[in-house]
């Protein structure tokens, strides 16, 4: 009699995964947005349109401060550039907005229809329906006005910005920016969500032509057939994405939801799940590899691109430390040489441009050295200057021919701001005709 080979021994369940990823990503999605507020509010990046001036990390900049604007815009470019090759998608599933409130929408339709459907238990489908999406779509009416604000925020001063809404402005420039932002907003969180990010969004294609066999991707790794198809990992993505067709679909952003779910089914059957992180998508290494290469420097080009993005960083923070919060030209006024008046003086004209760039009043004293029994005929001196405000004026520098004198003197214009230890110097020629 021929003996029925036994069948295999079922595994026993594992212990669930030490480590989920949406929860941490949820956290970082919360940082991100909490930052994306603070941003606009504490003049930590901001563009004020209206007075012409942008702040980076509280200071406040004239447009024609180009060193700076240039090295921002320099390292924000090339670490959205190192960000794509190292890690991926990182900034769309983590730190995106668009993908942030595209999962909020979501996830208070969801909520909107279950809160519906406990409290009113008795009304038949369409009307719970109907009830729950006129809560979505108010709750989302009052988000979108909340979200268009920050977004405006970046433009113009929140506090000129609130007082706009408050009055329901309609009429001007910032008040119709405000109107059709929201109206957008409330757009492209009820219908468009995450269709922005599988068709037009131009930082997911960049981010598909910078991945590389280095970078860090989720991918399914499944060389024993072990996969039991239960789909989970298709359902449970925001994006509709089968990552066991490929890691480098458009759709997918790397969030690492597909690897929660494929621990949290495969773990109950004894095995431990099919989709990673891994480098290039391919299988670790045998053996622990350098904190450098875990870090994500694998290669030269890493490297060479994450030195470039801090040399731009520190250049950035060498700009802004050494501005000078009051900025100070002295320039002489040659539309008229010089001026003789009665008493016997010469008189010339200097020019003098001021410009606060800090949030403090300023007051700045002008005086001259070089020049004998020298008058600077100013209506006041020091010159008070308001936060954030700037100042063109010429005043008349008068002085008697005094021994020496020539047709050409060298003089120095002192100008000391309120906020300054030493004062400034500009050289400047005072024209005194000997005769």
């Amino acid at each position: 009699m021929t003996e029925v080979p036994a069948a295999p021994a079922r595994r026993a369940p594992l212990p669930p995964a030490a480590h989920l990823h949406r929860p941490l990503r949820k956290r970082i999605q919360l940082i991100c947005f909490l930052v994306f507020l603070a941003l606009p509010c504490f003049d930590i990046l901001r563009f004020d349109l209206p007075r012409q001036r942008v702040f980076v990390a509280g200071f406040e900049l004239w447009i024609s401060e180009f060193a700076i604007i240039f090295f921002s815009l320099m390292f924000l470019m090339f670490l959205v550039a190192a960000s794509a090759i190292v890690y991926g998608r990182v900034f769309c599933s983590y730190a995106c907005p668009q993908m942030i409130f595209s999962e909020w929408s979501l996830g208070i339709e969801r909520r909107a229809a279950k809160f519906v459907a406990n409290t009113f238990k008795t009304a038949s489908p369409a009307v719970k329906k109907a009830l729950g999406k006129g809560l979505f779509l108010g709750l989302l009416g009052l988000g979108s006005v909340f979200l268009a604000f920050i977004f405006t925020s970046y433009f113009i001063e929140p506090v000129d910005l609130a007082r706009r809404l408050a009055h329901m402005d309609l009429l001007t420039a910032g008040g119709i920016t405000g109107a059709v932002v929201t109206l957008l907003t409330f757009v492209d969180l009820v219908l468009i969500r995450h269709t922005f990010c599988q068709t037009v969004c131009p930082y997911g294609y960049l981010q598909g032509m910078l991945t590389d066999r280095q970078t860090l991707l989720v991918a399914y790794m499944d060389p024993g057939a072990v996969c039991i198809d239960c789909k989970k990992c298709v359902n449970i993505c925001e994006m509709e994405v089968d990552i066991r067709e490929s890691p480098f679909q458009l759709g997918c952003t790397h969030c690492g939801d597909c690897v929660d779910a494929c621990e949290d089914v495969l773990r109950k059957l004894g095995h431990p799940g099919l989709i990673h992180y891994a480098w290039g998508g391919q299988p670790a290494a045998a053996g622990r590899e350098s904190w450098l290469k875990r870090m994500g420097m694998r290669d030269a080009k890493r490297v060479v691109i994450t030195v470039v993005t801090c040399g731009y960083l520190a250049a950035l923070g060498f700009t802004l430390v050494s501005r000078k919060p009051v900025l100070i030209r002295v320039a002489a006024d040659r539309t008229i040489l010089f001026t003789k008046l009665p008493d016997g003086r010469i008189e010339n004209r200097i020019r003098l441009d001021l410009a606060n760039r800090t949030h403090q009043p300023q007051a700045v004293k002008v005086w001259v050295e070089g020049l004998p029994q020298a008058e600077v005929a100013l209506a006041a001196n020091p010159i008070i200057l308001a936060p954030g405000a700037d100042l063109e004026l010429t005043f008349p520098l008068r002085a008697p021919v005094f021994p020496g004198s020539q047709d050409v003197n060298p003089i120095r214009i002192m100008t000391q701001s309120s906020d300054q230890k030493k004062p400034e110097a500009s050289e400047l020629s005072f024209i005194m005709p000997a005769n």
